[in-house]
């Protein structure tokens, strides 16, 4: 092997050699390495696909029995109990009927079994998606004609319907009411919020959840939850009010409350109140008593049993006029293809939908992931979420994604695989089979106290934010304004401003990183900031800069700024105005300097010591990330400008990326390499100080 002779041995001393780098490989010779590598056709690299597409192929067969199926049966049944009723109320969200949320809670489960990378996620209906469908849902069944406010039966079902049948559709067939109409919208959104997911996990973009930061996330979760309550109190009241779309619709739809407040269903405000009372108290107690239930209550299945039971034999829908669910059919409608023009209508609107759902389904998966020792694939994720949107779409799904609380419980509940999921499809299939139509009574009021009693968490989030402002303000302006956006605009609008505010922050922690003089630490070899602690001993005639970030295009100035400032002396300017004049000049006015005669470095050198109290500077690149061209070139006029006074420029604890980019560059010069590139500061301190020697001996013989 050839090495490089940048470093030899002296005197037996150990010494760092450098490998010599390989060849470059061209364009055209890595691309068709890179075809023949992904296009090769075998048996086994089919089979290594299908594992990978499949992962349940992998795991299942090393099952271990005795050691994870009691967990596995155990969570699934729990998580399947949660289910029926979280798939009927959530489906007031999505303003469509409960059957498709049951559909799209057994479809999911299966999917992300045998898909998923994650142990311990729960995929399915995500109360943040619903309502992004449901509103989409409403603008579409307006513009075809149908009162979005109309979701149920209610005191007021019978003039609806006539109204309804006696409007012209702008879209679909005349044949389609208000529901088909509605589960259409939904599977035409879905399936492209899916194809938007499987593009991302072909293209490996899994990364681009990175991007959507914990406060965003956290602010989005507050704000959309604001939402969620605000559509949900129309129901807990038993009020009829329009469906308010379009910016400021949270307000508009609380001014509506109020307005109609007078109109409220007695028997839904005391149902409602029976039921919030019953649940938050559950709630409570499960959370101060967990340490101590292996299993969770499941109330609101007992709420809702008890309800069903209630309402029946009460006849409170024929007597008090309350809304209910409605009927609820029992097994599969035969599969259908989403509308293509619906799609195209909606293609702009499933961009947020498939964003969010990317984000919350890896970061989960993530955590769990990190929490109890394995690992995942973000991309694999993304597949696996998207053929959850997919293939369902065709069978009268909405989106979907992960969920947070239902993916605690299944940990909770001794989860250990997959598997679980299985077993709560299974039970969801029950419900669809058998009994479906039992919840034809249920009260909608009790579905919304149930969705309601879902926002704890995220509205509890709001009591983090103190913390959070006194560990970073600018997270905490993301989360204040992500949220307020949300409230006060629409969900879409927040996240987009949650995006571009945290684009922003990472930009401006970038532009202006922190930028310090650093000394040495007592006789210890180590230096830090001298603004940050005292005692510090500076190093005669060297100024040591410390620049925390990358130096690029968009920060170079600043780092001009922040040296010139702190060592006190803007070569820059002075550079500048000795090209205006045409010859040399001093450091000041009065001292011009003479470059003709033998010693112009040693005389420049004296006289710029002894204005500004310095020879050298050190810049500390061990917090520079990376170099690009524009930094590279800003140090090249920055090393000419210094060496025109006299001032030596040494760089020290570069990383190997940013050596690289300083030889590309042609800043560093094969011959002075080891004279102006150093693994440490102490190092480079010391090479100034034999330079500080060696010109006060040339001084001294002029």
């Amino acid at each position: 092997m050839e090495i490089s002779h940048e470093a030899l041995q002296q005197d037996g001393e150990l010494v760092l050699v450098r490998r010599q780098p390989p060849e470059p490989q061209g364009l055209r010779e890595m691309l068709k390495a890179r075809l023949r590598q992904n296009c090769s056709c075998s048996l086994p690299c089919a089979w290594a696909l299908v594992q990978a597409l499949f992962p349940a192929i992998h795991w299942l067969p090393r099952y271990r029995l005795r050691e994870y199926l009691v967990g596995d049966i155990m969570s699934g049944l729990v998580i399947g109990i949660i289910l029926v009723p979280q798939a009927i109320a959530y489906s007031l969200l999505a303003g469509l009927r409960p059957i498709h949320s049951l559909y799209t809670s057994f479809f999911a489960n299966i999917i992300y079994f045998l898909m998923g990378t994650s142990h311990h996620v729960s995929v399915g209906i995500f109360s943040l998606l619903c309502l992004m469908v449901g509103q989409v849902v409403d603008r579409e069944l307006q513009e075809a004609g149908f009162d979005p406010s109309q979701d149920g039966p209610g005191p007021w079902a019978n003039s609806s319907a006539l109204n309804n049948s006696a409007m012209t559709l702008v879209l679909g067939p005349q044949d389609c009411g208000r529901d088909c109409h509605a589960i259409r919208v939904a599977t035409a959104l879905t399936l492209m919020t899916g194809i938007y997911q499987v593009l991302m996990g072909i293209l490996r973009l899994g990364f681009v959840s990175a991007y959507l930061s914990q406060s965003l996330l956290d602010g989005f979760a507050m704000g959309a939850s604001v939402t969620i309550l605000t559509s949900q109190l129309r129901h807990l009241l038993g009020v009829r009010v329009p469906r308010h779309q379009g910016p400021g619709m949270v307000v508009s739809t609380w001014l509506s409350l109020l307005r109609n407040a007078g109109q409220a269903n007695v028997c839904d405000v005391v149902t409602s109140t029976v039921c919030l009372v019953v649940l938050l108290a559950s709630k409570e107690l499960s959370d101060r008593y967990r340490h101590r239930l292996r299993v969770p209550l499941p109330t609101e299945l007992l709420v809702i049993v008890v309800a069903t039971v209630v309402s029946h034999f009460g006849q409170l829908h024929e007597r008090f006029g309350s809304s209910v669910a409605g009927n609820i059919p029992t097994g599969f409608e035969a599969p259908e293809v989403p509308d293509p023009k619906l799609m195209q209508r909606v293609a702009l609107d499933a961009v947020p939908l498939a964003l969010v759902g990317s984000a919350f389904s890896i970061s989960l998966a993530e955590m769990f992931a990190h929490n109890h020792g394995y690992s995942v694939r973000a991309n694999q994720e993304l597949l696996a979420v998207g053929c959850c949107n997919v293939l369902p779409a065709f069978f009268h799904c909405f989106a979907t994604s992960a969920a947070l609380a239902k993916s605690l419980v299944k940990i909770a509940t001794g989860c250990r695989t997959q598997l679980s999921s299985v077993v709560s499809a299974t039970v969801v299939l029950l419900v669809l089979l058998v009994l479906a139509p039992l919840f034809r009574d249920l009260q909608r009021s009790v579905l919304a106290c149930v969705i309601v009693v879902s926002l704890r968490g995220a509205l509890r989030k709001v009591r983090d934010l103190p913390q959070l402002w006194r560990l970073s303000r600018t997270d905490a302006l993301v989360w204040v304004a992500t949220a307020a956006t949300c409230v006060l605009v629409s969900t879409e609008a927040g996240l987009l401003a949650g995006v571009l505010l945290s684009l922003l922050s990472l930009a401006g922690r970038t532009q202006h990183p922190h930028a310090a003089l650093l000394a040495r630490i007592g006789d210890s070899a180590f230096y830090e900031d001298t603004t940050e602690f005292e005692g510090l001993t500076p190093e005669p005639g060297v100024q040591v800069f410390r620049f925390t970030g990358p130096l690029c295009y968009t920060n170079k100035d600043f780092f001009l700024r922040s040296l010139y400032s702190l060592t006190g002396l803007d070569v820059g300017r002075w550079a500048a105005r000795r090209k205006e004049r045409g010859s040399e000049v001093g450091v000041s006015e009065s001292d011009p300097i003479d470059n003709k005669d033998s010693g112009p470095v040693s005389s420049r050198a004296a006289l710029v010591a002894g204005a500004t109290g310095f020879h050298t500077v050190i810049i500390d690149c061990a917090p520079m990330l990376f170099l690009d061209a524009a930094g590279m070139s800003m140090l090249q006029d920055l090393r000419r400008d210094y060496e025109a006074l006299g001032i030596a420029l040494l760089l020290a604890c570069c990383s190997p990326s940013v050596r690289d980019t300083l030889r590309k560059g042609s800043f560093l010069r094969e011959d002075q390499e080891e004279q102006q590139l150093f693994h440490s500061v102490h190092s480079a301190v010391q090479a100034a100080r034999v330079r500080r020697r060696e010109l006060a001996a040339a001084d001294s013989t002029l």
